[in-house]
């Protein structure tokens, strides 16, 4: 049975000025399942994840060719607004970046400026628990936000995302900046945020793409460093059986 897509690049070549960066990426991005991006650094892992919800357009001298269609729509048509683009296409950064605001706003702010109109406790709550940071925070919601552990602002983070509620969650080495216990927490938690959302995730962590991720794309340096996407497929058969050397090499720990 064909699986439903959230999201696809067809044709994608991103530019920085003069530099090919990204060369001619398909890639298919399925509903509620958690797709991990891995590669060697500078193969273009997170300019391929920032072109799923326009965060390139705010790079200086940055240009996109292809699609990358949503709903039907290629994200990049003349009129397609961007900021309606990264509201049902969230991202959380690699390092915690909670606003300088109290933990209940963190949360509530989007919402706000997006026009909520329903019950905001209910919400910010809502978010706090999908977030698996309720229990530790609901007696200092009026504390700031840059007074929690780095494993808390990260999952601070991720709650403030979800709270606009949207379809695809992008995140960019999330657990990185992490220790193993905090990195443990986000991991489950993006598997239990999988059930409701479209995850893509770029990590260099390997062991955590194959504990976590239904799909691997493997993406390698081509001619003029360009990045390519090598392989795709389920996580599974991209660990034990790769049809490409690279990848089999990549995952070994041969290269990169």
């Amino acid at each position: 049975m064909e699986q439903p897509l959230a999201i696809e690049a067809r044709n994608l070549n991103i530019y920085y000025g003069d530099f090919h960066a990204v060369r001619d990426v398909n890639l298919p991005v399925y509903k509620n399942k958690i797709t991990a991006i891995i590669g060697p650094s500078g193969c273009g892992k997170s300019t391929v994840l920032r072109s799923f919800n326009r965060m390139n357009d705010l790079v200086p001298g940055a240009r996109v060719e292809g699609e990358v269609r949503y709903r039907g729509k290629n994200i990049y048509d003349p009129d397609v607004d961007p900021v309606e683009v990264r509201r049902r296409i969230g991202m959380v950064f690699q390092k915690p970046n909670p606003f300088p605001k109290s933990i209940y706003e963190n949360v509530a702010w989007g919402a706000r400026i997006n026009g909520y109109q329903g019950d905001m406790d209910e919400l910010v709550e809502t978010s706090l628990r999908a977030a698996a940071l309720w229990d530790e925070v609901k007696d200092k919601l009026g504390q700031s936000g840059l007074s929690l552990s780095g494993g808390q602002q990260q999952r601070l983070c991720i709650a403030r995302a979800i709270a606009v509620r949207p379809d695809i969650i992008l995140m960019d080495e999330p657990a990185s900046a992490l220790d193993p216990i905090a990195t443990l927490k986000i991991e489950d938690l993006m598997r239990d945020l999988a059930e409701q959302y479209t995850i893509i995730v770029v990590t260099h962590n390997m062991q955590q793409a194959a504990r976590v991720s239904h799909y691997t794309a493997f993406f390698n340096l081509g001619p003029q460093r360009a990045g390519m996407l090598e392989e795709f497929g389920p996580t599974e058969k991209i660990f034990t059986m790769p049809e490409k050397k690279a990848t089999e090499d990549y995952i070994t720990g041969r290269f990169g």
